[in-house]
């Protein structure tokens, strides 16, 4: 009876190795994505890299190209985000525009990061599973806030 028991138990909850991760799941919606993306930014905002990570897929691949930041997988963006100690300095980021398509589960923003500096930037994401299988950034550092930044194109 045991035995039979710890099967059962191990076949509803299987083993703690973030193998619930690997079950697919739905495509996500756009209001999920604003969500997920919105997190993301409170986890930095907060220094707070668990809950920032935590929006990355295990086997995660994080890139600013060409090759200036290539990490690959969840704890080494946990890492890059502060670890168990934070950041130490702390960052404010802020979407300016959230953009996703369902049936491709492709998403970009703009956004500004302030840390000591201030850069203004683009990021392309892959949801998987519905999280972030795939970023690729880009920006540029400004001593502008985002309203001068933009000023000759602002929407």
């Amino acid at each position: 009876m045991r035995k039979l028991f710890l099967i059962l138990l191990l076949g509803c909850f299987g083993p703690f190795t973030g193998q619930a991760q690997t079950i697919s799941r739905k495509p996500i919606t756009r209001t999920e994505f604003v969500r997920l993306m919105q997190t993301l930014a409170a986890g930095l905002n907060e220094n707070n890299a668990y809950k920032a990570a935590d929006c990355f897929a295990l086997d995660a691949l994080y890139t600013e190209p060409p090759n200036r930041k290539n990490f690959r997988g969840r704890h080494k963006i946990f890492d890059y985000f502060g670890g168990i100690k934070g950041r130490p300095t702390l960052m404010k980021m802020t979407w300016h525009h959230l953009a996703f398509d369902e049936q491709t589960q492709i998403g970009s923003g703009e956004f500004t990061l302030s840390s000591g500096n201030t850069i203004h930037g683009m990021v392309s994401v892959r949801i998987r599973d519905g999280l972030i299988g795939n970023w690729r950034e880009y920006f540029y550092e400004s001593p502008l806030d985002w309203n001068a930044f933009i000023l000759q194109n602002p929407f």
